[in-house]
């Protein structure tokens, strides 16, 4: 993908110095006036239901604290091109290389599921769905979505049975149903404090990984009792589960336990459940249940709603259940609870545990204990393992919401470094409150789902956390792993490289920030292809917040403009730009 940057040619010095005087003066006029905005145009949002708010607030083409207008950018030529196919839609395209899936010797543990990212990237431009509209607001989205934004009703079909999504009108309806789910999501929550009432949602109960999540009713009802849940599932014949998951507004990923590890730390989750998530906890020597072992905290809970919990009538539930009995003992998990309720569906609730004394007292030591040198200080590409995951040694994390500012375990015990953590808690609280939400380039009433490219602490997310929304921390693997505080403080994340396209569906978050992310970016890939990426996850209408330097910022705008993008430049240092509608036409190229 060629780019050259040019100028105007002045061939007429006159008539220039003429157009230069023109042009001061009406600056001069326009600072002493409201500036004017820059909508998306009518046409961008025809498609749109009047009932439904707008984006608004737009960016200005002349804004305050030194923004630099539309119209003095340098041009750049891009040769944009629609990715072809009937499903570029919704590319994925570490998901989507169908090429080397169907090169894969072996799809026994899940490979085809994994990521297999292009070489080089693809470098197109997502298409809109036809008739793509506005989002539906929050908290509106957890229970109805626009059927054009997702238009797939395979699933609406396949589990019409189950209650979890049906086809209204326009809409798309959750009613909360599911396999497991028979008297709706809220009964089978109540149902689980009173089987075990040691759990307390919103408590000590605060961060949550929900395996095969469906379309995540599970996790979307837990955010109303301050918990949040990490739901994720496999890009599968359960077509676009966690695309609907994400128009609804709660957050999921695309994932699978196949042969490499989950992109979470070590002891991370509260609790782990999985309703008929289809998952062989002992297949391989039983490592998909270890690697749920490595990612549950430490005196943690894991709740499994399945057949072989609660159905002994037939001989492959009693096989499973006997040897997950087995693998689990192995494991030193205990069972803390097993129950049945009034609509015939049950459950087991283990927990880990949380001292190493039941590992060395085992009569076989199998499976064995990791050692300590295989640590990773990341999961990015790592084989899963047959072991058990050393435990860290500290207790259970603070009660929400006090875990929230609290000093993280994880932390390194050296006395600067709790300074700097407590300090860049104190620097995010103010730059959050004095230049994003004071910042009237952004509508934070549009915006629901939020991803923070490079996370640190966690500042960012912790300094919105009064705010109707949710924040996916990403902590990007080629700096220090900073992951598992972000997890002590109850919030969520994952690992990522950036010169990657990531695992999930176009058009999925409504704001991405990143704070000083692109200088090392620079360094190993090139940054149209992140700014492609970025395009391609970003809703029409969303928005992004860039702090960088102002070298950075000139060579990123540019590229937003060529994408029909606004942007404007706050305080020297904020790149605040929004996502048009624009689309290049099919067969042709944008220069």
């Amino acid at each position: 993908m060629g780019i050259s940057v040019f100028l105007k040619e002045r061939k007429y010095p006159f008539l220039f110095a003429l157009s230069v005087l023109f042009l001061c003066v009406t600056l001069l006029l326009l600072t002493n006036s409201t500036p004017t905005p820059l909508f998306l145009s009518s046409s961008d949002l025809h498609s749109s239901s009047s009932s439904l708010p707008q984006p608004s607030n737009p960016i200005a083409s002349t804004a305050k604290n030194g923004a630099v207008s539309g119209g003095e950018l340098a041009a750049v030529n891009i040769s944009w091109e629609l990715c072809p196919g009937p499903l570029a839609v919704d590319f994925i395209p570490c998901l989507d290389n169908f090429k080397a899936i169907k090169a894969l010797t072996s799809r026994r543990h899940m490979e085809h599921r994994e990521r297999h990212c292009p070489t080089p990237s693809p470098g197109c431009l997502v298409p809109l769905p036809s008739g793509y509209k506005v989002k539906v607001p929050w908290p509106k989205s957890r229970d109805m979505i626009w059927y054009d934004n997702v238009p797939h009703p395979k699933l609406v079909e396949y589990k019409k049975d189950q209650n979890w999504v049906r086809k209204s009108g326009d809409y798309l309806v959750f009613p909360g149903g599911g396999t497991q789910f028979k008297e709706g999501v809220t009964h089978y929550i109540e149902y689980i404090q009173k089987t075990l009432p040691t759990i307390v949602w919103g408590k000590n109960i605060r961060v949550i990984l929900d395996v095969g999540c469906g379309v995540a009713s599970f996790g979307g009802y837990f955010l109303d009792k301050n918990v949040i849940t990490m739901s994720f599932a496999p890009k599968d014949e359960h077509e676009a589960q966690i695309q609907f998951a994400l128009e609804r507004g709660i957050p999921a990923t695309l994932s699978v336990i196949g042969t490499q590890r989950l992109t979470f730390p070590d002891d991370a989750f509260d609790l782990l459940h999985c309703a008929r998530c289809r998952v062989h906890w002992d297949a391989d020597g039983g490592k998909p249940l270890l690697e749920l072992n490595r990612v549950l905290r430490p005196g943690g809970f894991f709740i499994w709603s399945a057949t072989p919990v609660y159905r002994d009538d037939n001989e492959r539930d009693r096989g499973v259940w006997k040897s997950m009995v087995a693998l689990t003992t192995a494991m030193c998990w205990k069972v803390v609870a097993k129950s049945l309720d009034s609509t015939g569906i049950g459950l087991v609730i283990y927990q880990k545990p949380d001292s190493t004394s039941c590992y060395s007292e085992r009569q076989q030591h199998d499976p064995p204990v990791c050692d300590p040198k295989d640590k990773k200080t990341s999961s990015w590409y790592v084989p899963l393992s047959r072991c058990l995951s050393q435990l860290p040694g500290y207790s259970w994390p603070a009660p929400w919401p006090q875990r929230l500012i609290s000093k993280p375990q994880s932390l390194s015990p050296e006395p600067e470094s709790e300074e700097k953590f407590y300090k860049d808690t104190k620097v995010w609280s103010a730059l959050v409150s004095n230049s994003y939400r004071n910042n009237a380039a952004i509508n934070w009433s549009s915006v629901r789902n939020v991803m923070d490219m490079n996370a640190g602490y966690g500042g960012f997310a912790a300094a919105l956390i009064d705010l109707p929304l949710w924040v996916m921390n990403v902590i990007p693997v080629h700096v220090p792993d900073t992951l598992p505080i972000i997890f002590d403080r109850g919030l969520i994340g994952f690992y990522h490289d950036w010169c990657e396209s990531l695992s999930t569906y176009p058009r999925t978050y409504d704001l991405l920030h990143s704070s000083f992310l692109f200088q090392s970016l620079s360094q190993r890939c090139d940054i149209v292809e992140v700014v492609v990426e970025m395009d391609r996850i970003l809703r029409p209408g969303g928005y992004i917040v860039i702090q960088d330097t102002m070298e950075m910022i000139d060579k990123l705008r540019p590229l937003l403009h060529s994408l029909q993008w606004s942007s404007t430049v706050h305080q020297g240092q904020f790149l605040i730009g929004q996502k048009g509608f624009w689309r290049p036409a099919r067969g042709s190229s944008r220069s």
